[in-house]
Parts: structure tokens; C-alpha cells; sequence
């Protein structure tokens, strides 16, 4: 394990500022800790108007992050916490767990790019699967080049950096198998670099392309170059502008990206950006174009003719659609227009206005991916918050996949002469289990299981539905020992999210194992704003509606007390990114009800998060923008910047955030843990700590050993503060 010495001190804050503050120079932050108080955080007076409402904001000059005011208040807030966090009672035994529980062999991973669980896949007779053999930061990249003969280590990312902070964030083959393209993300940063290497030999070209973020890594048929988009350049010169949309590109293995041919750019709209991808004949490039979820366009360019018009596929902008396969000029799509549970449709390309086709209507599930294979649309629907596998034929015939229990399944992809695809599964008591489908026979055989020290045998998950505020059902999974008595003496950690379309399914995890190993109870409220039950779910907890995000949750955490699970002296809220907006809004809310909350890399002030990139305006989609009135006035009813009030005990909280976070800027966390420290009334004995990881990011991309250290230090306070002892 990494040495924890000068942890959170190891470099000064690395982002560039992104915003200039509005108001003069005043002295920096007050560092002192008088009365074992927290650092003194300065204001300054800084008033937008807004539809006539004023609003303060009198930590504006956070958001210049590289700022040296900013650094002394990021060290001060680190000095402050880091002994504190140490120095509790369950921080070793938290530790130990963590690293106990994860010394495990696995295949598969969530990379760095915020994506699914990646499994095997494979490819021109090769076979490609992430693999960790337990004690290993990040996952490996492994090929097997035939049947029979043992796999070897294509790239590793733990040689790339001495702290193993470099991550592998995405990747793909090409079709003839001979070259890889992978990006890397170093630090945490959404910005990548993408590498060609050779699979045979194992070497990288040189080229390296530059200024992406999100890009997919779409090969051309013949495995000649590349599509990939990437965002312009400053009018300086200097570095890559976020602030307008990317455009397609097209790379040529073995060429400088200064000679990388443009493709596509969205000219007529200043949010829209697109996204390449090659048909799996090879004839077409299909561009899909996004605002957000709920508004995409499909453009098509043909790619035998380099002078060819795009041809819109679909132009609407009106629901999600999702390319899927094609046959020709036969476009297959998941869409949730008309079809707030999603269905498919086929489009004809020469035709793109006339009523689609209908493959597979919508039905009671929710499409929440499918993939075309071998003719075959493998539907991966939920039901009540899990997985339910659906295969269906062009004529209408359909089988359903039998899983191991209510948990979740993600993979399912491959290619249209795909003998095989492989699937992994897991629960909140099973780790991710990797399975191959032979389509031919629609039988499972078991590719992976892994084996952890952690012994879920004395633990059961139950689902409940519980009330929301308007009478909503909501659906609810709580994990705990067998024999649990509901007295309401246990503490219990709840987890939500609640937007962008993203369900919550069951899903095992090594720091929810030492929660429940240490006595803990764990729930996962499946909130509206998710994908659960749709579009309509989706629709129902986002802009002028986020207020139902919070009051599911707030029922949740009713629900737990009233049914004697827990009670609001033990009872700890945890929510990440969106769910970190959801926490520091429930507990200004409702400090009555908790006992300790964790918002993690949250977006917490709702006035100006746009302001922080291209990317963060389009998230409007979900939360609106001030520029609207009624959505201003929702906004500012509940973001949680804006919100706290002086004079307020509210719960020991720990914010946590990542200097090194470009996608959820920390300003946010600074602004929302200095007007916390500063509203808490002289008597309250409920601590506000910021902690501050100074060489990390938004996403998946820390390695093990920073995780570990991570969460010994937040579930260390919350048993603190929940009353959970743990033994060392």
C-alpha cells in the first residue's frame, strides 16, 4: 500500500482557473483552529440578481482555483482534517477490512471514464478482459491470442505511474484485431490522451491524440485509422476549449494528429455535441448528437463516398435514440419516443420521415441497454430495481435469460457474426461473476467467479416500497445480518442518487462488505430522477421537480426509523457527484433527521455550476438554468450553497472532493463546507470536515490503495457519529 505520509499535501491544486473572481483582493483565508474550531473561511460581497431575487455569494473567489488563497484554504481545511479523520477510533479497523476484503481476484472493472462493467470481448479470434489479481491498484489488460494458450498482459497500467494514479479510462480493438486504441486519464482529470498499441507485440505507435474527454474509439472496418471527437482549441492556441462542443475527427495509424482529416461538427446549435461510431458493415459512420439524454439526433455520413451530404437519420431531438445495429440502409434504434419505457424501432435510412417500423414495443420493463448481435436484440431491462434479460428475434420471438438472483447484469455486447457474448453479474452480496452466452444455444457457462474473504452468508437483501411525500411508490433495498433485530439501535448508511437517468441496481461492493462487516446496516433508495421506471420516472425528479428527488429520500430515511431498522441517532446519508447534491440538500433540509452525512464530489451550488464547462451546462437537462425563471426560483429553493442557515446544528458532516476533479469542479465542495463551518452555532458539537484529495478526480480512476484510505477515513466517521463500534 501506498505510504500515507503527505497524502493530502503531495502537490498543490492543479486545475487552471476557471472562472476570474468578481470582487477586489482581500486577505487570504484565516488558518488559525481557536477553540479546536475549523478554519475561518473569508467573504467577500458579491451579489448577482436574478429575476429580480438577489442572491449572495460570498465565496466567489473559490472558483479561481490555481489562486493562491485558494491553495492556503485547500491546506488549511487538509491540516485541519487529516489528524482528526486518524486519529478515530474505526479508522484502522475500517483500513484493514478494506484491504482485507479487496485482496481479491477479479475480471472486469469499471474504468475511469464513469462507463459500464466492462467484460471480456472478443475479437478477430483474440479475447480481451481486464483482469486483478487482487493486489494490483488498477486492473490489467489481458489477451488471449488462441484457444488454449495462457492469456498475457497487453498494457498495465500500474508501470505508468509510481502512485499508480494513471488510469486506463477506455479502449477498444480494432475489427482485424491487430491494433488497440486506449485512453488514459492521469490524476483523475476527465481530459485523456489516447495511445495505438500493436496487440502482437505489444508496442505503441507514435502518435498520440489529444483534447478529448468522453470520446468513443471507433475503428474504421479496415482497421486503417480511427474516429474519435475532440474539442477545439483555445483562441490562444494553448490548450483545449470545453467550453464549445467537439467535433469528428478521423485518425490514420501511423500519422501525427496534426493530419488527422475533420469529419462532422454540429454548426447551427451551440450545445449539441457529436459522437462517432462505425456501422458494423463498415459503410456507414453513424454520428449520434447529443444535448442530453432526452435530446438526440442520429446523422449518417456514407462512408464510400468521402463528398457525400450527412444524411439525418433522426432530427427531431424530441427522446433518446440509440443506433443499434443496421441491415442496409435499415436502421435499428432503442428509443424512448412514444415509449417512456424505450422500445426498437427500424428506420429506413432513404426514408428517415416515415413512420418507423416497430421491432420489440415497449412493455412493463425499462430498456436500460440493448445490443445487437447475430440478428439477435438482447434486451437488458429493469423491473422494481433489477435486472431482467429479454432476447428477442426480427420475427418476434423472445427468451428470457435466466440470472442468479435480483441483481444486476451488464455486457451483452457483440458483433452481428458474434458466436458468443459474455455478461457479468452481481448483487449487493455477490461480487461481479463473468459469464459467456452462447448464442447459438442461449446456454451460460461461467467465465469467472471470484472469491473474496468477505462472508456474506450471515447477511440477506430485502426490497421494500416505501411512500414518498406525494404518495409515490418507491422501491428500496436494504442489506443486513439475518438475525437483525428492528429496535432501532442499529447504525445504518443510506445511499441515493436520483438523476441522469442512472438506476441504482444491486451491486457488490468492497467498502459496502466492511460497513456490513462491522455491524452496519446498508439501503439503497432508488429514487425518482433515476431510470427505474423510465422516462417518465426520469422526468419526475428533474428541473422545476428536483424537490422530488429530496422527498423520496427524506421518505426512505422516515421509513427506516418508523420500521425500527434504525433511528436518527445512527442513521448516516451518502450520496456521490449528483448524489452529493442530494445529501447537502436533504440534511440542510431535514438536520433533524440524521445523524452524519457524506457528500461526496457534489454539485452543490445550483446558482453557477454551468458556468464550469460545456459539459456542466448540459446537465441542464436534469436541473434547468437560472436564465429561466420558474427554474431559478426551484433552484435556489434548494441548492444547498445557498441554503444553509446560521445558527443551525446541523449533522456532523465530512465533505470530500478531488482538487483534481474537471468534471464536478471542488469549488463546489469549498463553497458548501465554508458556509457549513461557518453557520454551526457555538455549542454544537457536530464537526464539519472538508478533506481534500489533491491527486484524484470525479470518476473511477483512484487506485485501490487510494480508495482504501478513502473510505477508512468516511466510514471511520460515520461510525463515529452513528454510534457503529468497530473493533481494530
Amino acid at each position: 500500500m501506498q505510504p500515507r505520509v503527505g497524502r493530502f499535501l503531495r502537490r498543490a491544486v492543479p486545475l487552471a482557473a476557471l472562472l476570474l473572481c468578481a470582487c477586489a483582493a482581500t486577505p487570504p483565508v484565516h488558518v488559525g483552529t481557536h477553540n479546536d474550531q475549523p478554519p475561518s473561511a473569508r467573504r467577500v460581497a458579491q451579489t448577482d440578481v436574478y429575476h429580480g431575487v438577489s442572491v449572495t455569494d460570498p465565496y466567489r473567489w473559490m472558483e479561481s482555483l490555481e489562486s493562491p488563497d485558494v491553495r492556503a484554504f485547500v491546506e488549511a481545511e487538509n491540516t485541519y482534517a487529516a489528524p482528526r479523520l486518524e486519529a478515530l477510533p474505526a479508522t484502522h479497523g475500517f483500513r484493514r477490512r478494506l484491504e482485507d476484503f479487496w485482496h481479491y481476484e477479479r475480471v472486469g472493472a469499471s474504468l475511469s471514464g464513469g462507463g459500464s462493467f466492462t467484460v471480456p470481448e472478443d475479437v478477430a479470434g483474440r479475447t480481451f478482459y481486464l483482469h486483478n489479481d487482487g493486489h494490483q491498484d488498477q486492473s490489467v489488460l489481458m489477451v488471449v491470442d488462441t484457444q488454449g494458450v495462457s492469456p498475457r498482459a497487453l498494457l498495465d497500467p500500474n508501470s505508468l505511474a509510481g502512485d499508480r494514479t494513471v488510469a486506463l479510462s477506455s479502449y477498444a480493438v480494432a475489427p482485424d484485431g491487430r491494433h488497440l486504441a486506449y485512453a488514459l486519464s492521469e490524476g483523475g482529470t476527465d481530459w485523456k490522451t489516447i495511445r495505438i498499441r500493436t496487440v502482437a507485440e505489444g508496442l505503441d505507435l507514435p502518435e498520440t491524440l489529444q483534447h478529448v474527454k468522453f470520446t468513443p474509439l471507433a475503428w474504421s472496418k479496415d482497421g486503417r485509422g480511427l474516429y474519435y471527437s475532440r474539442y477545439p482549441l483555445r483562441e490562444d492556441g494553448l490548450g483545449p476549449d470545453d467550453a464549445r462542443p467537439v467535433s469528428v475527427w478521423f485518425h490514420r495509424l501511423d500519422t501525427p494528429q496534426s493530419s488527422d482529416r475533420f469529419v462532422y461538427a454540429v454548426t447551427d446549435h451551440p450545445r449539441r455535441n457529436p459522437y462517432p461510431r462505425v456501422s458494423d458493415d463498415g459503410r456507414w459512420l453513424v454520428v449520434t448528437v447529443s444535448e442530453g439524454r432526452d435530446e438526440t439526433g442520429i446523422v449518417l455520413l456514407d462512408l464510400r463516398n468521402a463528398d457525400a451530404d450527412a444524411l439525418p437519420l433522426v432530427a427531431r431531438y424530441d427522446a433518446h435514440y440509440e443506433y443499434l445495429g443496421n441491415a442496409g440502409e435499415r436502421f435499428f434504434l432503442m428509443t424512448t419516443a412514444g415509449a417512456p419505457h424505450g422500445r426498437i424501432i427500424a428506420v429506413d435510412a432513404r426514408h428517415p420521415d416515415a413512420n418507423p417500423e416497430v421491432i420489440v414495443p415497449e412493455g412493463a420493463s425499462t430498456m436500460d441497454s440493448v445490443h445487437y448481435a447475430r440478428g439477435l436484440f438482447i434486451v437488458n431491462g429493469i423491473e422494481d430495481a433489477h435486472s431482467v434479460v429479454r432476447i428477442h428475434t426480427l420475427d418476434g420471438g423472445v427468451q428470457t435469460l435466466e440470472l442468479p438472483g435480483l441483481g444486476s447484469a451488464v455486457g451483452f455486447e457483440g458483433s452481428p457474426d458474434a458466436e458468443a457474448v459474455y455478461y457479468a453479474y452481481t448483487d449487493f452480496l455477490t461480487p461481479q461473476a463473468v459469464y459467456r452466452l452462447d448464442l447459438r444455444t442461449m446456454t451460460s457457462s461461467r467465465f469467472s467467479r471470484p472469491s473474496t474473504s468477505f462472508d456474506a452468508t450471515p447477511y440477506v437483501t430485502e426490497q421494500v416500497f416505501i411512500p414518498s411525500k406525494d404518495g409515490t411508490r418507491v422501491p428500496m433495498y436494504v442489506t443486513h445480518r439475518k438475525d437483525l433485530r428492528k429496535d432501532h439501535s442499529h447504525p445504518t448508511m443510506l445511499y441515493g442518487y436520483g438523476g441522469f437517468n442512472l438506476s441504482l441496481l444491486p451491486t457488490y461492493s468492497v467498502p459496502v462488505a466492511a460497513w456490513l462487516d462491522a455491524g452496519g446496516v446498508y439501503a439503497v433508495a432508488n429514487l425518482r430522477g433515476g431510470g427505474e421506471y423510465g422516462a417518465t420516472w426520469h422526468a419526475a425528479g428533474t428541473r422545476t421537480h428536483k424537490q422530488n428527488v429530496f422527498d423520496d429520500f427524506i421518505g426512505a430515511s422516515e421509513w427506516l426509523v418508523a420500521n425500527g431498522y434504525t433511528s436518527k441517532e445512527h442513521l448516516v446519508i451518502r450520496g456521490r457527484s449528483n448524489g452529493g447534491l442530494l445529501i447537502g440538500a436533504v440534511l440542510l433540509q431535514r438536520p433533524d433527521l440524521y445523524a452524519a452525512a457524506l457528500p461526496a464530489v457534489g454539485v452543490l451550488d445550483m446558482m453557477r455550476y454551468h458556468t464550469a464547462s460545456a459539459n456542466a451546462r448540459q446537465w441542464s437537462s436534469d436541473y434547468g438554468l437560472v436564465d429561466d425563471e420558474a427554474e431559478f426560483r426551484a433552484l435556489r429553493a434548494y441548492s444547498p450553497v445557498h441554503n444553509v442557515k446560521s445558527g443551525v446544528c446541523y449533522p456532523a458532516t465530512l465533505v470530500t472532493t478531488a482538487a483534481g476533479d474537471d468534471r464536478v469542479v471542488p469549488w463546489h465542495s469549498y463553497k458548501f463546507a465554508a458556509a457549513l463551518q461557518a453557520a454551526q452555532p457555538s455549542g454544537c458539537e457536530h464537526p464539519v470536515l472538508l478533506r481534500v484529495e489533491t491527486r484524484a478526480g470525479h470518476g473511477n480512476d483512484r487506485p485501490v490503495w487510494m480508495q482504501i484510505e478513502d473510505y477508512a477515513e468516511q466510514w471511520a466517521f460515520a461510525a463515529l457519529h452513528s454510534g457503529l463500534i468497530v473493533t481494530p
